[in-house]
């Protein structure tokens, strides 16, 4: 796959409000032009909610309403044996999605989304092995990710969910980026999130291993940084807006990040009501006072000018409808601003100002 300079260009994080995969691509579509992504719509469908939706193949699951559990009593040694085979062939057919549990990716694999011409990347994105582990419960109700047998086997079926996923979108763009979702690491190394920092890394990197394009991660909150940066992802995504001094203390692993290319997604337009109390200068100035903050700790400013791209501060499918278009609207509105302000000349820039 060819290289992506991020310039400043927006994308989406994943889900979006309402029922309807074609009004959904039309408001990604029209907000992130250059890198959209397939939106998930949890109001769909509970298939779609982010733990249900890549469920489907993994041995013993059971769907009990809203909830996941998993059955490890007779019947589940195969099923193991068969995601065992499938991972072994590295065969990405096992992770397959349908319709029932992805409508917006199925939109655009049947061929009823018409893409820019423009588009530099499409974006995908899958649950990540820790809170994907920690949510779904066995029949004891304890998560799955502390047994050591269904642990390892989340890694690998997410593995394969992401690299099917992948393999779809690189048949309609020149790049391709896959986002884990990782929320559950907001709370790595309290009470509630009892796992070692080895454990964390190797799922995520079990993950990565099946991805051939860009790979980043996206967590909602505050996180011990140096974790997600010592993995080999590509695009740390971080919620900017509430968070971006979180970063701040890990300034010596940002550096290393970024010099060895690594990229960084700023979620600087926030969600909920707040989002009306923001301008597109308000969020720029926000925004680089994010950055100071890592200056300040010896983050040299041009590399971080040079590894930007911009994303809303958080998924939107529990938003009110105006509220996840106004997050759009100030997300695709910074990236325009920020290519003007840095000479980044883009179609993009070009349309809005006609």
């Amino acid at each position: 796959m060819c290289p992506l300079s991020p310039g400043w260009l927006a994308f989406p994080l994943g889900s979006l409000p309402g029922t309807d995969p074609k009004a959904a691509w039309a408001a990604v579509l029209k907000h992130f032009p250059s890198i959209p992504g397939w939106p998930q719509l949890p109001q769909r469908h509970v298939r779609e909610d982010m733990y249900a939706q890549f469920a489907d193949g993994f041995p013993g699951v059971r769907f009990d309403g809203h909830h996941l559990r998993v059955d490890r009593s007779a019947g589940a040694a195969p099923l193991l044996e068969a995601l065992y085979l499938a991972y072994l062939e590295d065969d990405p057919a096992y992770g397959r999605m349908d319709a029932q549990s992805a409508a917006g990716l199925e939109a655009l694999r049947q061929g009823q989304v018409t893409l820019p011409p423009n588009v530099v990347a499409l974006k995908g994105q899958i649950t990540g092995p820790v809170s994907w582990g920690l949510t779904v419960v066995d029949q004891n109700q304890r998560p799955v990710l502390y047994d050591e047998v269904l642990a390892e086997a989340v890694g690998k079926h997410l593995r394969l969910k992401a690299a099917w996923q992948e393999r779809e979108l690189a048949r309609l763009a020149p790049q391709t980026i896959m986002m884990i979702d990782e929320p559950y690491l907001a709370s790595f190394g309290s009470a509630s999130v009892t796992l070692s920092r080895g454990l964390v890394i190797g799922l995520i990197e079990e993950v990565f291993a099946g991805l051939k394009g860009l790979k980043g991660i996206h967590c909602r909150g505050n996180t011990d940084w140096s974790i997600l940066l010592s993995t080999s992802l590509d695009i740390l995504s971080i919620d900017a807006y509430e968070y971006a001094e979180s970063l701040a203390p890990y300034a010596a692993d940002v550096t290393r990040f970024l010099e060895r290319g690594g990229m960084i997604a700023w979620g600087i337009a926030p969600t909920g009501a707040c989002v009306d109390n923001e301008t597109v200068a308000s969020l720029v100035e926000r925004l680089h006072a994010a950055f100071n903050l890592l200056v300040e700790k010896g983050v040299p400013l041009d590399r971080l000018l040079a590894a930007g791209f911009v994303t809303p501060a958080c998924e939107l499918g529990s938003q009110a409808p105006s509220l996840a278009l106004r997050s759009m609207e100030m997300t695709y509105g910074v990236s325009l601003e920020m290519r003007r302000r840095y000479g980044l000349d883009s179609d993009e820039a070009a349309a809005s100002s006609s």
